[in-house]
């Protein structure tokens, strides 16, 4: 916390506004830059750009991440002996902007596909080599897979995927989704 103090030397709110943002939309590995940026706008050193980059880095991520929503709760880690004003004006401009950064660290993840439509249907095999599977009733399941947009760019791909389910295998796949709705259900009513 000790190298947010340097932010006394910004020339104004809004370069500590905007340091904010970079900080927080820079990922770890890019903030040698951002470093290299605010030496000459806060005449600073390098040493002194590198630690308060990266302290402005880690209390925005930390805010976002533990979802804090409260002026208390973010004035709370700053020490006693910090800058009155400067505390005040950082824990604004980070609730100001803890909504519009919560959505670009969800949007930024690489999450697995998701599914967009499902479609089934009952077949009943009327033919087959096996006289065991004649007239046997499948289910055809077809679901509608989305990848990672953050994967795909603008254009998500959406693939189809379709399985053939007999009916104890259908009664399992039942059984299984109605666990892990009981599940999401109990850690949602929590």
């Amino acid at each position: 916390m000790a190298g947010l103090q340097i932010l006394l030397k910004a020339p104004s709110k809004d370069a500590v506004r905007q340091l904010c943002h970079e900080c927080f939309s820079s990922p770890p590995a890019a903030l040698g830059p951002l470093e290299q940026r605010a030496c000459p706008g806060l005449a600073v050193s390098a040493e002194e750009a590198e630690q308060l980059v990266s302290a402005l880095h880690n209390l925005t991520r930390h805010v976002v991440y533990r979802g804090l929503t409260r002026a208390e709760d973010i004035l709370c880690l700053f020490p006693e002996n910090f800058h009155q004003n400067l505390k005040n004006l950082l824990t604004k401009i980070i609730l100001e902007n803890t909504s519009a950064w919560k959505n670009e660290a969800q949007a930024s993840q690489i999450s697995l596909p998701q599914l967009v439509d499902m479609d089934w249907r009952v077949d009943i095999k009327t033919s087959s080599d096996s006289i065991i599977r004649m007239a046997v009733p499948t289910c055809l399941l077809q679901l509608k897979i989305q990848e990672d947009a953050a994967l795909c760019g603008n254009n998500p791909v959406v693939s189809a995927l379709t399985v053939e389910l007999s009916k104890e295998t259908l009664d399992t796949v039942l059984e299984g989704l109605g666990r892990i709705r009981d599940q999401l259900s109990a850690v949602a009513n929590k």
